[in-house]
């Protein structure tokens, strides 16, 4: 029993939708402030307690007109058109109940055939009873799309624009967050929302970002760290650039992808669609061997029509339909809560076979930025061995060495008479007394030691001094995050471009299982192939060389700040936080398929349970009408039970 909000919200189900500018008309904002279902109901309402009270058909007739003809008004269009397009939906059955009952009470009323061929009350039932059941459901799916619609709701919010007077003083202007353009300058105070993606130049503040990235705890934000549209300023007062207009932003372009994913068909929902396509033709069928069987069983015409039209009312084929989209709502819109962002809902599925995840180290497990590890002074003091290394280091633009000059800052620096950065080498400084120092590669170093193992020398003259080793460092949450995936029974592989001996040392500190080192990307793409063939695998990476190998795997993950071309390539995005939000993009795929194939099984089972049971009388079609209506309710109930499940928490997997 599909409803206009599925196609609004981009998630469709063929089956039986009635007429959208039906639904829509007289409504030129693209909000109802009544839902037309409950409006519909209240109408027919009235006329269908009246025809229970009632016995004179005449009476009858004119009563249940008004109800019938709003039923065949809006469920007969929709029904047509199907019929058209050669893909009839329920509302095909709906609409011949209805008539058939109203029909054959008609006769009887213009014949005078008597009581026995009354059932006016039996066609505005079924015709209140499905309005109600449409308004149900509708009221149950707008559950179901309530992360989603929590964050469109955040892209429109009110701004202060600062500008200048002709005195050149600031003067505010308040505006709407979709007038903003790339930038322009705004104030932001305590207790505001960020009304659009932006970059701090004054001030410092406290930001919520928990409706995108799913983080509870507030963060810290100074100058030139940037601010995502739609978080909130807990404390403080920033003046910020906008970076990106309304529909550029981060938050726009979340609710796109998450929209977008929400359309797409995974293999369950396409083997429903074709099972629904004849399903409707065949509750046809059935419902005329129920009329024709019942009738020469028992003899009457009366039993065996209310049986039939019973039959055509308790199918379903709807169920069928709507089982895959009210988890996928679900399911998406909850994984954008969550940091996590899906491109297509046939990923979903494939979570599920999900046995092995393979990471590339730099930026993936490890934060792309160098730090000290270890260090060694050999014959001058821990001080001065830094107080020279920093002085040399300070005039290069290198990451080595502004890792060492971030970590060594605020040491008294030496006054060099001469410095210069020789490439291939390193830094060389020259004192005032002519003393020659030098930090740099092995090769400033190599007539004086035979270890190559180290990244930088220090060296004075002829002398060496001591030696640095520096490393990416490991993000906090890797170990946690490999440990989570090792403890499920996931295979876990580190490919990476780096040196092998690096690759074998990160490996064991985090427990990953097996190492793949100094690839190339063609390389990187064979081994995934090889490892992909041998079981589904998740590839996590995050630069460019990591494009091909993200397209090949069975699911591709990015994070949010990798390159342009990994995100385009990839199938999910890891949003804020990125390698912690994992294991939730792992478990709500596996719980979404899990409430699919639960939704399945229960559109299934209900119809083969329920067409028998109104085909040997058990129901009446009021009551087939109503629970027509209830068994989507309880697919979109069972689908909602996807926020009660367990997912793991980012700052749970960090421990």
């Amino acid at each position: 029993m599909e409803t206009i909000n599925w196609k609004m919200e981009g998630v469709s189900c063929p089956t039986c939708a009635p007429d959208a500018e039906t639904e829509q008309k007289g409504v030129s904002d693209g909000k109802r402030p009544v839902n037309n279902y409950l409006r519909y109901f209240l109408f027919c309402l009235p006329f269908t307690i009246a025809l229970m009270l009632l016995k004179d058909p005449w009476l009858q007739l004119l009563i249940c007109l008004p109800a019938y003809a709003a039923g065949a008004w809006l469920f007969g269009r929709s029904a047509v058109k199907s019929l058209l397009n050669r893909s009839p939906n329920m509302n095909v059955l709906i609409v011949l109940g209805a008539t058939a009952a109203f029909g054959y009470s008609l006769a009887g009323t213009l014949f005078q055939l008597g009581p026995a061929y009354q059932f006016y009350e039996t066609s505005a039932a079924i015709i209140t009873i499905v309005f109600l059941g449409y308004y149900m459901e509708d009221a149950s799916i707008q559950a179901t799309q309530r992360s989603l619609k929590k964050l469109a709701v955040s892209q429109k919010t009110m701004a202060n624009m600062i500008a200048f007077d002709d005195r050149h003083q600031e003067v505010l202007f308040p505006v709407e967050s979709t007038q903003l353009r790339s930038g322009d300058l705004i104030l932001i105070r305590s207790g505001e929302p960020v009304p659009a993606d932006c970059k701090i130049l004054w001030g410092e503040a406290c930001v919520d970002e928990s409706i995108l990235t799913g983080e509870g705890l507030p963060v810290d934000k100074a100058v030139k760290a940037t601010l995502i549209g739609g978080s909130l300023l807990v404390s403080g007062t920033v003046k910020a650039q906008v970076t990106a207009s309304a529909d550029e932003s981060v938050l726009a372009g979340i609710v796109r992808l998450v929209r977008q994913a929400q359309g797409a068909k995974p293999p369950l929902q396409q083997l429903a669609d074709r099972i629904v396509a004849i399903f409707v033709p065949v509750v046809l069928l059935l419902a005329a061997v129920t009329f024709l069987g019942n009738y020469f069983y028992l003899h009457s015409t009366a039993p065996a029509l209310m049986r039939s039209i019973a039959v055509l009312v308790i199918a379903c084929p709807c169920a069928m339909g709507l089982a895959t989209p009210a988890a996928i709502a679900v399911g998406l819109g909850l994984a954008a809560r969550k940091g996590v962002l899906i491109r297509n809902a046939r990923h979903l599925e494939a979570f599920r076979g999900i046995r092995q995840v393979i990471f590339d180290k730099t930026g993936t497990l490890t934060t792309g930025e160098f730090s000290i590890h270890h260090w060694q002074s050999l014959s001058r003091s821990p001080e001065e061995f830094r107080q020279i290394s920093f002085s040399l280091e300070k005039y290069s633009n290198h990451p080595i060495a502004r890792s060492i000059t971030r970590e060594w800052k605020g040491r008294n620096t030496l006054r060099w008479a001469r410095v210069e950065e020789v490439k291939g080498l390193g830094m060389r400084g020259e004192t005032r007394d002519g003393d020659v120092y030098w930090a740099g590669s092995y090769k400033v170093a190599a007539t004086l030691t035979a270890d190559a193992s180290h990244n930088v020398y220090i060296v004075c003259n002829d002398e060496l001094l001591g030696w640095i080793d520096i490393r990416d460092t490991v993000r906090r949450e890797s170990a946690g995050v490999v440990r989570w995936l090792e403890g499920k029974g996931i295979h876990t592989v580190l490919l990476s471009g780096d040196r092998q001996e690096t690759c074998v040392a990160l490996a064991r500190e985090l427990g990953i299982t097996e190492v793949l080192g100094e690839q190339t990307p063609e390389q990187k793409l064979r081994q995934v192939s090889i490892l992909n063939d041998r079981m589904p695998a998740a590839m996590v990476g995050d630069g460019i060389n990591d494009a091909a190998a993200l397209a090949r795997a069975t699911i591709g993950i990015s994070m949010s700040d990798s390159s342009r071309l990994a995100m385009q390539t990839a199938d999910v995005v890891l949003m804020d936080h990125g390698l912690s939000r994992l294991p939730a993009a792992l478990e709500l795929g596996r719980h979404t398929f899990s409430t699919i194939r639960g939704n399945l099984l229960w559109a299934f089972s209900y119809n083969v349970i329920a067409i028998p049971v109104a085909a040997f009388g058990g129901l009446t079609p009021a009551v087939a009408a109503l629970a027509m209506g209830f068994s989507d309710v309880v697919l979109a109930a069972n689908s909602l039970r996807l926020y009660s499940k367990k997912i793991p928490q980012a700052d749970h997997v960090d421990r």
